[in-house]
């Protein structure tokens, strides 16, 4: 009689012998660890080392990820090839095969980080494209070479690829998924795409490193050992994803793939061991999903160039990727013990596909919904500025009669001329971006237009004959969560602070009777606390005073506190500005401390010529009611998107209309020609540095010499500096950042004392360098001379003041 059966169960092959001693298994113990302990701290040491080049404005140090791949392949690929070669044990050579596999991987990956960050989509091609290759090249090897029988290496049985057990896998990087679904956002199109494409490439790798073959030798097909082979195969598939991790990504990005990864090596143990109960090997179809999908976060939810020291003092890009990172972890090492409950230790069968699509579908949706509801969906990806050839002529302009009235009529015809060369330049090639919805934003400042677009528009732009270059400018992807607004804790000054004083400025106010008034100082910067007592009194008001190109707010205000200290240095009362009778206007160009040539360019041009809110710049400026002094207590570095002379039109404009741009040094100091970040190297531009109280130039503030005219001009106290912040309250602050608006105080007091002195930026100049007071260099420093370090000198207001007066009279 013929017993009807179902189809044949897949062989399964006998369990790997023994080994013949603990010494081969001391061995692996002490490789992966060492793997582990060399990989973790050699990747935060790059990232570190990047970071702190970054801060100090030095060039990108190209030769850091070289030598970190170089150093990772040989300390861990010499042991763990040396596994790879054991001559008696799967498990072994098994182990070995995938971690020298693993960091060659590593090795190759890191080697494309000499790819500027600001170029990500060219990055993340490479690494999607340099995984393809090493999994194709991995899969023929592991054809022609395979650790155990390949009766044992079959296709997860029940419902083939998509098979309860790749569903359950898929159901897990999901869950992974969800975190930075919440936390994250997505850059541009491509970018996107290309991450999506990365992580999905460096699955593949994983699915053919930690495929059917590798659980194979490990108990593979053995029902008898089951939890003892997921916990073993998990180890060394923990280790083998933390070396892939550490290639998984730009400088930064592959910190959180190092924490995720690992604890993922036992959910897929335990993906193996559900498969046996089946009778079938997991395949590779686990580790691809349960990979890409985990590295899908870290890689297309964040910005590399984000995750950084300089977004690290608030609640800002780095804060909310650990917390993604941490709350990842969570998941994965939960899904690890979840697993294993179910599936090692678990004797009633194989899971069933039905309540695996059930779980994968319900996770589909949770992040679906997740992303769209607390998440920021969209698509944030950078923005292009396309910078003309043609700049506006500025020669040639009339002298006009001093004081006030010369620098208003100087401006109107400034402004005409900029927007009458930008409209006349720019016209074919707006109607073009528009017609591509490319959403175009003119500037006249500098002739350039802002535009959405990533590498293949960019290169598209920068073929066409009336375009001198392109930039790409930073934009911040959006938080989950604004940080807390800054608030001040200290009280506020009784008297004069310490740095008024010793420039002289209450000198000026009590025995010249001078105290700014009919002055207007425009500050650029994170914003304003209008409502703060020190500054309140001291806003302009009217319709053309306040301008927010981030957030369109109508009325000063400031999350960071940055530009209230500034301000407030330069015409807060009660002591802390040095020149309180001036009057003010503001524009927020920082958003979450980062800006872009786009912003800047936006508050430069309110400046020159003010408009209303929902005004267009080119038609409804007021270039009688631009201020007269700008303090500019920031720099725009390559990582905003700024080169050399991206915005040298926009000052050279500001300075032939009459109005003086006092901007900081910069705070990479003690490195010689650290003065790089536009504007301060500018000769049109009036740069300040930082000292001390006992008048001693700081070890931050930046050094010259500049690349175009002797810098810095002048210092001014930036160590230790008292003055206003948001909430009615007070700080004390160090920085350049600090110096600057008490210069631009000084000049707002000298043209108070002297009208006719205001947009005569040369005799300014002059009476300020005449003035200035020695500075104490540091014994040694070397940057070719005291002028490359401190300038004319210590600015000084009394006398400053007192010359401007003279002026007045011979």
């Amino acid at each position: 009689m013929t017993m009807l059966t179902g189809p044949p169960a897949v062989p399964v092959p006998p369990p790997p012998p023994r080994e013949t001693g603990p010494w081969p298994v001391v061995a692996a113990v002490l490789t992966g660890f060492w793997a582990v302990l060399v990989t973790v701290p050699g990747q935060v040491t790059g990232w570190l080392v990047d970071q702190v080049v970054l801060v100090s404005g030095l060039d990108r140090a190209l030769a850091v990820w070289p030598v970190v791949a170089a150093a990772t392949v040989l300390l861990v690929g010499a042991p763990a090839l040396a596994l790879a070669l054991a001559p008696r044990s799967p498990a072994l050579r098994a182990t070995g095969r995938a971690w020298t596999a693993g960091v060659l991987t590593l090795g190759a990956a890191t080697l494309l980080r000499v790819v500027p960050p600001v170029h990500h989509e060219a990055y993340l091609a490479a690494l999607a494209v340099t995984a393809a290759l090493l999994a194709f090249v991995a899969e023929r090897l592991t054809r022609r070479r395979p650790v155990v029988p390949p009766a044992a290496t079959g296709e997860a049985g029940r419902g083939g690829r998509f098979g309860a057990v790749p569903l359950l896998a898929i159901a897990a990087g999901l869950a992974t998924l969800l975190p930075w679904a919440w936390i994250g956002a997505l850059g541009g199109a491509l970018e996107t795409l290309l991450a999506g494409l990365a992580a999905a490439a460096l699955g593949v790798l994983a699915g053919v490193l930690l495929g059917p073959g590798f659980w194979a030798a490990f108990g593979a097909g053995s029902s008898r050992r089951p939890v003892r082979a997921a916990l073993l195969g998990g180890l060394v598939a923990g280790v083998t994803l933390t070396l892939l991790a550490a290639g998984a990504g730009q400088s930064g990005a592959q910190l959180p793939a190092l924490v995720l990864l690992p604890p993922l090596g036992f959910v897929l143990g335990a993906l193996d061991a559900a498969a046996r109960h089946g009778g079938r090997a997991a395949g590779s179809a686990p580790a691809r999903w349960l990979v890409g999908l985990a590295l899908a976060g870290p890689l297309a939810f964040t910005d590399p160039e984000e995750v950084t020291l300089l977004l690290a003092a608030a609640r800002d890009v780095p804060y909310w990727v650990a917390v993604g990172t941490g709350a990842g972890f969570a998941v994965a090492a939960l899904l690890a013990v979840g697993y294993g409950v179910l599936f090692a230790r678990s004797r009633s069968g194989a899971p069933r596909r039905g309540p695996a699509a059930l779980a994968a579908g319900a996770l589909l949706a949770a992040v679906a919904v997740v992303y769209v509801v607390p998440g920021q969906p969209g698509l944030h990806g950078e923005r292009l500025l396309v910078v003309l050839r043609e700049q506006a002529d500025l020669s040639g302009l009339p002298a006009g009669a001093p004081g006030r009235a010369g620098r208003d009529a100087r401006a109107a015809e400034v402004y005409r001329r900029l927007v009458a060369t930008a409209d006349r330049t720019q016209g074919d090639l707006r109607r073009t971006l528009r017609g591509l919805r490319l959403n175009p934003t003119p500037y006249y400042l500098v002739n350039a237009i802002e535009t959405d677009g990533g590498p293949a528009v960019r290169a598209w732009l920068s073929g066409r004959p009336e375009v001198a270059r392109v930039l790409v400018g930073q934009r911040p992807r959006p938080l989950p969560a604004a940080a807390p607004p800054a608030r001040g804790d200290a009280p506020a000054p009784t008297g004069p602070t310490w740095n008024v004083s010793l420039i002289g400025a209450d000198r000026v106010w009590s025995e010249l009777g001078v105290t700014g008034a009919g002055v207007v100082v425009g500050s650029s910067d994170s914003g304003v606390d209008g409502r703060h007592p020190a500054l309140a009194a001291g806003f302009r008001g009217g319709d053309d005073s306040w301008y927010d190109p981030w957030e369109h707010r109508r009325a000063p205000a400031d999350r960071g506190g940055h530009g209230t200290h500034t301000l407030g240095s330069a015409v807060g009362r009660d002591g802390i500005g040095v020149a309180p009778g001036a009057r003010w206007v503001g524009c927020v160009n920082l958003d979450r401390n980062l800006g872009s040539p786009a912003r800047y360019l936006d508050c430069l041009q309110f400046m020159l010529a003010p408009f209303p809110p929902g005004g267009d710049p080119f038609t409804d400026g007021r270039p009688a009611r631009a201020p007269d002094v700008l303090t500019n207590s920031w720099g725009c570095p390559p990582l905003e998107g700024c080169d050399p002379g991206a915005l040298r039109p926009a000052t050279a404009a500001l300075a032939a209309a009459g109005i003086l741009v006092v901007a900081a040094a910069g705070n990479t100091g003690p490195h010689c020609g650290s003065i790089a970040d536009p504007p301060a190297p500018y000769p049109d531009v009036l740069t300040v540095g930082a000292v001390d109280r006992s008048r001693r130039l700081t070890d931050f503030s930046s050094r010259g010499p500049a690349a175009t005219a002797g810098k810095p001009d002048l210092v001014a106290p930036g160590a230790a500096v008292p003055s206003a912040f948001p909430g009615g309250g007070y700080a004390t602050l160090d920085g350049t950042s600090m110096a600057t608006p008490q210069v631009a105080g000084v000049v707002a007091l000298m043209w108070s004392a002297n009208p006719a002195l205001v947009g005569d930026l040369d005799r300014t100049r002059r009476i300020l360098a005449d003035t200035a007071t020695p500075a104490t260099v540091p014994a040694g420093a070397p940057c070719g001379g005291t002028r490359d370090l401190v300038g004319a000198g210590l600015v000084d207001a009394y006398a400053a003041v007192r010359a401007a007066r003279a002026t007045s009279s011979g």
